[in-house]
């Protein structure tokens, strides 16, 4: 019986090898989103919330009123999640949806006071763990990073917002 000749690597293999997933942005986001993430765990859990309940709070205290369309791209969320997150969210008392005034088959949603209050609980805990980020450098280096990542948003985004 003859040993099966193993297949020479191909040039993907070899291009993942030299580049390596350290140097890979995308994978380098990913695996900072998934700490900053884990990092909020205990926090979120101790107010009864989830990340994806932390991003659509956060995106409606920034941006007042959006539809659900907006929120879902704001909040970085699929659509199924995001109706799901609302209806919590409308349970929770932490949010209303109301029809646009310029389409009624369009949903809009805003912060309640009750939102307003556990948002500005758990946002002490969002700036601590994105502090953390940035402990080891300089304002300058912090201020030049967050540009780059407005020009890569600017570069792929799909949407006016």
């Amino acid at each position: 019986m003859k040993k099966k000749e193993l297949d020479p690597k191909n040039q993907l293999d070899k291009d993942l090898e030299a580049r390596g997933l350290s140097q890979f942005a995308p994978y380098l986001m990913n695996r900072i989103m998934h700490r900053y993430n884990q990092s909020l765990q205990t926090a979120m859990a101790e107010q009864g919330l989830s990340t994806s309940k932390m991003r659509t709070l956060a995106a409606l205290a920034a941006n007042g009123k959006l539809t659900v369309n907006e929120l879902t791209v704001m909040a970085v969320s699929e659509q199924s999640t995001m109706s799901r997150t609302l209806d919590q969210l409308e349970l929770d008392g932490f949010i209303v949806r109301t029809a646009s005034q310029k389409d009624s088959r369009v949903k809009v949603v805003e912060l309640t006071r009750a939102g307003r209050k556990i948002y500005q609980k758990i946002w002490p805990e969002m700036q601590a763990a994105e502090e953390a980020l940035f402990a080891k450098l300089s304002q300058k280096q912090r201020d030049d990073f967050v540009d780059t990542l407005t020009q890569v948003l600017l570069n792929i985004r799909q949407h006016d917002f």
